[in-house]
């Protein structure tokens, strides 16, 4: 079969990615064009049919065009990217195969990698502050309910107006601790709280605190430029999530994968239609970030993935089905790689219809009888073509990956992440002074005032008391005076005492309440899905 399609441009073309072979006899190239690479894109299909292969492939693409890429790896599969793939392995046969097929040079090669981990354990440490998480997120990693989620509104609120850091876990529990203790000064200004519904946040801190998420809040926090690299030679990096731990706390995995792209949301500047993307964001098991998720949150995520395209950020959702993925952000989605379904019950058939019916028909096959039917490492593909039109439905043959299949070798990987330039940055955890700080500083100054405004109060009463006897004790008067054993007429000016005391602690409750009240024009400003981007 002479092939249709030029080797050196599918494998070497700047403008486009080559991801395989269609028409019927798979010689025609399928290819993504990279201005329209922030148009977003889906690869859907059941277990095991190649859409870790679609990934793989596409990060190549888009890094050897010289786009920085972010994709998390839940199998361990996908750091094998740092190596070249092998002739002497057993799926080269395959692959030379597969080449031949749909006429690509098959040049095997490595791509600059840059490994993350929330743990710190097999790669550069991912951490965000609490303030930047922000309420609206860390209420949904919490899965608090509306009342709860109104106390975290209120708890960041009071940490903004106040100038409290809040960086990790033991300065929101300081915090929280603060607000049920002076629930009442602080209903007052922000709105109703109770010592309830703080203890109810708190459990649900230990929970979350018990799942490993100590290890994502804290500093150095990570700064997004580093996700966005190129090599010296104009090679895009790949930062690879290692995530197969991670995954095991699905809440936790989907919601920092929520608050990095919320994070690229808000601090990049607008791009308009650039010629390539400034990076493309793989969002594997995109079914967690939906599950559960109430109609807010949703809407706020259709939100983002409609305006971070003009941003230059092309973000790709994986799943098993498209139907995981509402309709309001699949209609965001205009490059789709659809791998086989399976329909093993009436739900799945009405899956799969519905998943025929968004692509644009060929008249050639039946799309829906394509998508049930196509093999593994074959898709359904439709790409964006000139003007952002989609392009027709075709199956196609996707393309073997360039680097390794599978997961990397020991000492492969070991090269790369000692050969990172973020080498030392993200290491050594900082704890600075924050709200954990300031707050028990203030609870003990409070303290020693109290006690020293009780101790002035007893003593000026026994020293009342001792000028009475020395005037009126006769030749007894230069005795030491002597308090008398307090009786139980006496009790009430012991309870006076303790009222006195008492209130000290008040007024300084209430001073800093009312410090609190003048200050909220001095709040920072949070974003559509309620993280920090900037002060006012």
């Amino acid at each position: 079969m002479t092939a249709q399609i030029d080797p050196a441009t599918a494998a070497a073309a700047q403008d486009r990615i080559f991801l395989g072979g269609g028409g019927e006899s798979y010689g025609v190239a399928q290819e993504l064009l990279l201005k329209y690479g922030n148009r977003h894109g889906l690869i859907a299909g059941a277990t095991g049919t190649g859409k870790t292969v679609t990934l793989q492939v596409l990060a190549e693409g888009f890094a050897a065009a010289g786009v920085p890429v972010f994709l998390s790896d839940i199998k361990g599969d996908l750091s094998g990217i740092c190596q070249p793939g092998d002739p002497a392995a057993k799926t080269h046969a395959a692959f030379a195969a597969r080449a031949e097929t749909i006429g690509l040079d098959l040049a095997y090669r490595a791509f600059p990698v840059l490994f993350w981990d929330l743990f710190g354990q097999r790669g550069h440490p991912v951490r965000t502050t609490v303030a930047e998480m922000g309420p609206l997120l860390l209420s949904r990693l919490l899965e608090l309910t509306e009342v709860q989620e109104g106390v975290m509104n209120v708890a960041f609120r009071l940490a903004d107006d106040e100038k409290l850091a809040l960086l990790d876990m033991k300065d929101l529990r300081a915090l929280l601790t603060f607000i049920a203790e002076n629930s009442a000064e602080i209903s007052s200004t922000y709105g109703l709280v109770s010592s309830q519904s703080v203890g109810a946040i708190q459990r649900r801190l230990l929970m979350l605190e018990n799942e490993g998420a100590t290890h994502l809040f804290g500093e150095p926090a990570l700064e997004l430029a580093d996700l966005m690299t190129v090599d010296p030679g104009g090679t895009g990096r790949i930062s690879i999530l290692v995530a197969d731990k991670l995954i095991n706390s699905t809440r936790l995995y989907a919601t920092f994968l929520l608050w990095l792209l919320s994070e690229l949301f808000e601090a990049l500047p607008e791009v308009g239609d650039p010629d390539k993307p400034k990076l493309v964001f793989f969002f594997d098991e995109a079914h967690l970030l939906f599950n559960d998720a109430p109609k807010a949150l949703i809407s706020r995520i259709e939100q983002v993935a409609r305006l971070i395209r003009s941003k230059g950020v092309g973000v790709y959702f994986i799943t098993q089905n498209p139907a995981d993925v509402p309709d309001t952000v699949l209609g965001q989605l205009g490059n789709r790689v659809q791998h086989a379904l399976r329909t093993f019950t009436a739900k799945d058939q009405t899956d799969l219809a519905r998943a025929a019916r968004t692509y644009r028909a060929n008249p050639r096959f039946p799309i829906e009888e394509a998508i049930r039917e196509v093999g593994t490492g074959e898709a359904v593909t439709s790409l964006l073509e000139a003007k952002g039109v989609p392009g027709m439905a075709e199956r196609t043959l996707v393309r073997p990956p360039f680097s390794r299949l599978g997961p990397a070798e020991e000492s492969a990987r070991a090269a790369a992440f000692a050969a990172s330039p973020l080498a030392g940055k993200y290491d050594t955890e900082i704890d600075r002074e924050s709200a954990f700080e300031i707050l028990r500083a203030r609870a003990g100054k409070a303290a020693v005032e109290a006690s020293r405004s009780e101790e002035a109060v007893e003593g000026s009463a026994e020293g009342e008391a001792f000028s009475r006897g020395k005037r009126y004790g006769g030749e007894n008067s230069s005795r030491r005076y002597e308090a008398p054993s307090r009786t139980t007429e006496e009790a009430p000016k012991k309870k006076s005492s303790s009222s006195r005391s008492d209130s000290v602690g008040e007024a300084f409750a209430k001073s800093f309440a009312r410090q609190l009240g003048s200050k909220s024009g001095q709040a920072v400003v949070r974003g559509v899905l309620g993280t920090i981007f900037g002060k006012r």
